[in-house]
């Protein structure tokens, strides 16, 4: 990173580097300092964001990488969202082997699991809050979720 009259200069190769350690480790944030800059690389469920900033002047670059398809209300606001009740690993199937608890186009009553969350080595179901017809899965198999991070999207 070199800094020319005032603006700081983006080193793209160790972005590109730290977001591919990022997906390769399954991590959701990775911060790296060097003398007086910071590079933060942060994975959402939406997309990734890289920030970079100096002591005084912070410099923000957004890399989204949409996981699902774009809908006309963000999966965190929608009514029917099915968010994680707590941190641990989502699992879409009861191993790997079976078949997916449920998949876009599913029709699901309210009760159902719809994905289970392992916490402290303790299997959670994550059930259905509505029934409905579910439109989007917005984690993939064993992805690490976040306390209220949306899940599944019924409608």
């Amino acid at each position: 990173m070199a800094e020319k009259a005032g603006q700081m200069q983006v080193d793209i190769a160790l972005v590109r580097q730290l977001a591919k350690l990022l997906n390769d480790t399954g991590l959701t944030e990775i911060e790296v300092e060097a003398d007086d800059r910071k590079i933060r690389v942060a994975r959402t469920m939406q997309g990734a964001s890289v920030t970079m900033a100096a002591p005084a002047a912070p410099v923000a670059l957004a890399a989204p990488a949409p996981v699902a398809a774009p809908a006309d209300v963000a999966p965190a606001d929608h009514p029917g969202a099915v968010k994680s009740p707590m941190v641990g690993t989502a699992y879409l199937a009861a191993s790997p082997e079976a078949a997916p608890f449920v998949s876009v186009g599913d029709t699901v009553k309210e009760g159902d699991t719809v994905i289970i969350i392992e916490a402290m080595k303790v299997m959670n179901p994550i059930t259905a809050t509505r029934g409905g017809k579910v439109t989007q899965i917005l984690i993939a198999n064993g992805q690490p979720v976040e306390f209220d991070q949306p899940l599944v999207v019924i409608e």
